[in-house]
This record gives C-alpha cells, sequence and structure tokens, in this order.
C-alpha cells in the first residue's frame, strides 16, 4: 500500500500533471493514420448519455486527434466542430469530413460561437484543467455541458502479468509500467480529479459527475502493438528500445494463443454549466 502514491505520482508525471510533459499533446500526429486506426472507440451508451444530457446537439470536440470521437457523435446526430493543436492529427480528421481548427484550447477562439456541448475525449490531461474549464464556459450555452472523458485499460491478471514483466526488464528504471497496467484506473484517479476541481474552480458549472462504463474488446496481437506505438510515453522511448518492448508483448501475446481480451473502463467527469456562472473565472480571447 506504501508504493500506491509513488506509483500515482509516476503515473500523473507520464499523463500530464507535469506541465513539461503537455508537449506530448503535439508530437501524435507523426504517425496520425496509425492513431486513427488503433486506438478504441468509446462505449455507445457513454455517447448517447452525453448527447441525451445536452440542451441540444451542436458539439465542440476539444483535441478531437484524428476525429474518433468526433465521427461517433455525429453518428448519434449531432454537428461537432474540432479543435486540436497538431495539424497534422486534425489533417486526417478533416478528410474523414470533419471541421477542425487547429489551436491550443486555452489559447483558441470561439468567436462569439456557443455550443451545446464541449468534449474532450483521451484528451484533457494534456490541458490546463482550470484555464480549459474557463474557456469552455466562457464557450457553453447556458445549461451546456462539458463532459472530458477516457478509456482506461483493465488487463486480465495474467496479460497485466506477462506484460509487466516485459516492462519489468526493458523499462526497469520506470516502475509505473511494471504492473502492465493492472493499476492504471487507480493511477488515474489523480487525473479525474484534477479536472473536477478545474471545472469546480471556475464556479461557472454545477457539481461534477463521475460516470463509468466497463466495456471490452479483444485484440489480435498485430492490432495491440499497433496500439502500444501510439501510446504518448511510448512515443518518446529511443526507436530500439521501442522496439525491444514490442517484441516482448508480442511473445507475450503469441504464448497466449495470438489473442487477448483487453477489458476498459470509460470514465467521463461531467457537468453542466449554471444558467448564470457565479464569479466566472476571467477567461481572455
Amino acid at each position: 500500500m506504501s508504493q500506491a502514491p509513488d506509483l500515482q505520482r509516476q503515473w500523473a508525471d507520464a499523463f500530464g500533471a507535469n506541465p513539461d510533459r503537455r508537449r506530448w499533446a503535439g508530437s501524435f500526429g507523426s504517425d496520425a493514420e496509425r492513431y486513427d486506426r488503433a486506438r478504441p472507440h468509446y462505449p455507445d451508451a457513454l455517447i448517447a448519455r452525453i448527447v441525451a444530457g445536452s440542451p441540444g446537439r451542436d458539439f465542440l470536440d476539444v483535441g478531437c486527434g484524428t476525429g474518433i470521437a468526433s465521427r461517433q457523435f455525429i453518428a448519434a446526430g449531432c454537428s461537432v466542430l474540432g479543435v486540436d493543436v497538431d495539424a497534422r492529427m486534425a489533417d486526417v480528421a478533416r478528410a474523414a469530413g470533419l471541421e477542425v481548427e487547429v489551436a491550443a484550447f486555452e489559447e483558441w477562439d470561439p468567436a462569439g460561437r456557443t455550443f451545446d456541448a464541449i468534449v474532450s475525449a483521451q484528451t484533457w490531461h494534456w490541458i490546463d484543467p482550470v484555464a480549459g474549464a474557463a474557456k469552455a464556459a466562457h464557450a457553453l450555452a447556458p445549461a451546456g455541458r462539458l463532459a472530458v472523458f477516457w478509456n482506461v485499460g483493465r488487463p486480465s491478471p495474467e496479460i497485466a502479468e506477462a506484460f509487466g514483466e516485459v516492462y519489468r526488464r526493458t523499462m526497469p528504471h520506470l516502475p509505473y509500467l511494471h504492473s502492465g497496467g493492472r493499476s492504471a484506473l487507480d493511477a488515474y484517479s489523480s487525473g479525474f480529479a484534477r479536472a473536477t476541481d478545474g471545472i469546480r474552480q471556475t464556479k461557472a458549472f454545477g457539481e461534477p459527475e463521475q460516470w463509468r462504463y466497463e466495456w471490452e474488446r479483444s485484440y489480435t496481437r498485430d492490432e495491440w502493438l499497433d496500439q502500444v506505438s501510439t501510446h504518448g510515453d511510448h512515443r518518446q522511448f529511443p526507436a530500439p528500445k521501442l522496439e525491444e518492448i514490442l517484441a516482448g508483448i508480442g511473445a507475450a501475446i503469441d504464448s497466449g494463443g495470438g489473442t487477448f481480451t483487453m477489458g476498459y473502463t470509460a470514465v467521463a467527469i461531467t457537468a453542466t454549466r449554471r444558467l448564470r456562472p457565479m464569479n466566472a473565472c476571467r477567461v481572455d480571447t
């Protein structure tokens, strides 16, 4: 139990709490097509609940990337404008028919536009939680919904141990990887807390809620290795080290029959904009 806070801090540093890590947000576009192909979608029940809980269907997708979540909202009957810091990711989204503006969200100008919902899938940890929530409040219609959400992997104990052994061998100096993802949900809790606190600090929203949906997806060896190559921390590893990791994980999957099922928990932090914000944080535009 004494190791849990250290592990949480290591995950937080790797996934956005450390401002130096936020530069990673602009690195995914170097392999945008792989990202679009390999990253998982989000459970339909979560998408439907966000749509049903919004006053209309005019959505803004913050950190839309290649448009994975945007396309799900469009399929649910919404119109979606994307904002992303990486022009290369935006180009892939545009090729799929999405409208995307390139900017860091904290600096993006809504130009007088307001939206019924602002969503952010797998991205909010790259955004300052207070400035981001304040910008969202500025661009939301009264009673509009802010919903930021993540897929967090829940590998089986057997898969977690097999993957953890690879990381212990190849990356002994990065203990947060050594559980093979088994403790990812607990470790992500610090990010959920930052998102919740940022929303509260604006005083422009009602009390944030946390929604959770469990789901699962089966992967072949090649499908999983494709996704691992898109992980933000892994993209910072030297190419030979990443190849060693991928070879080890591939061998672990092969030893289990070549396929496995990954459990996921989709976690959303969400709140509605007050009809009359109470001394909301100032937003410079």
